[in-house]
């Protein structure tokens, strides 16, 4: 067939060539729409696994800060200065919450030590509520180890973390400047004793009251460190193991309806997107067959 030829027969079939090309552009539309129902589907679903992901990561999560010094590590002195401090977190079975709550004081009392913070809550109602509490505990430091075995015999422990600070340089710093500002308050005393003007006296005065005042602090600030030296730091949680159908719901009834209207929007867009495919087809066909009749 000759281009001669092959131009009269476009000249004739000029109706079936617009159609195709409006048949390509509802293509190209039909094709994003199905992309973007797509995208929308697939953001909503990772949105979902998202929230159910963040949902459980936060749930039942543990957190006991833990003290961070900058102490200078002050290597010339032997007897080190070391504080101690635990967190441990244990799961008891249902129903012996109370008993093991009174081991856990029992263990404090016998150990001659302190609960200083205690925090304990039911959670839910009827067959799934469960008790959980959280305690700050202060025990002697020569006792401390024996105490952790203890607790750690009171359910089962689900997480334990410890620190050991060594305070020697801080400790040995603190005592350091103490006695030079017991030493310059000294002076200060003494020069008000000699002193003769009354704006003098005035002037040392507030540097006396000053000074007094620093080491009050510096002397407060070693006591601390005594007391962390001396007593060590436990934080223990307990909760109460909770029942295997806790978490079983009945689906709502308008969960239901949203889940079936979302799955009806879904499919009336995959239909719709489809929609020009089978447009683009049905012309095609028409023009291959249109065309093969000519030809015979």
């Amino acid at each position: 067939m000759g281009i001669k030829d092959q131009l009269n027969k476009l000249k004739d079939n000029w109706l079936l060539i617009v159609l195709l090309l409006v048949v390509m552009v509802l293509m190209s539309g039909g094709l994003n729409m199905f992309s973007g129902s797509m995208n929308y589907a697939m953001d909503n679903y990772g949105y979902a696994e998202s929230a159910k992901m963040g949902s459980v990561s936060s749930r039942g999560m543990d957190y006991y800060p833990s003290p961070s010094y900058g102490e200078g590590f002050a290597p010339e002195v032997e007897e080190r200065v070391i504080t101690k401090t635990s967190s441990m977190s244990t799961e008891v079975e249902r129903g012996k919450y109370k008993s093991s709550e009174a081991v856990l004081k029992s263990i404090v009392i016998a150990a001659k030590g302190f609960i200083l913070n205690e925090n304990a809550n039911q959670y839910d109602e009827g067959w799934k509520s469960y008790y959980s509490g959280y305690y700050t505990i202060k025990v002697p430091t020569n006792d401390y180890a024996s105490v952790l075995s203890q607790l750690q015999e009171i359910g089962v422990v689900k997480s334990f973390n410890e620190n050991a600070a060594d305070v020697t340089g801080r400790y040995t710093d603190l005592n350091t400047q103490l006695e030079t500002e017991k030493a310059r308050l000294a002076r200060y005393e003494q020069m008000y004793e000699e002193a003769t003007l009354i704006e003098d006296k005035i002037n040392l005065n507030d540097r006396i009251f000053n000074q007094e005042r620093t080491i009050k602090y510096l002397e407060d600030a070693i006591d601390n460190i005594d007391n962390r030296v001396d007593y060590s730091q436990i934080s223990f949680s307990m909760s109460e193991k909770r029942s295997g159908y806790a978490d079983i719901y009945f689906v709502e009834f308008s969960t239901l309806i949203e889940n079936f209207v979302n799955n009806t929007s879904n499919l009336l867009s995959f239909l719709f997107s489809i929609v020009p495919w089978l447009i683009a087809f049905v012309i095609g066909r028409f023009v291959w067959i249109r065309l093969r009749r000519k030809e015979n």
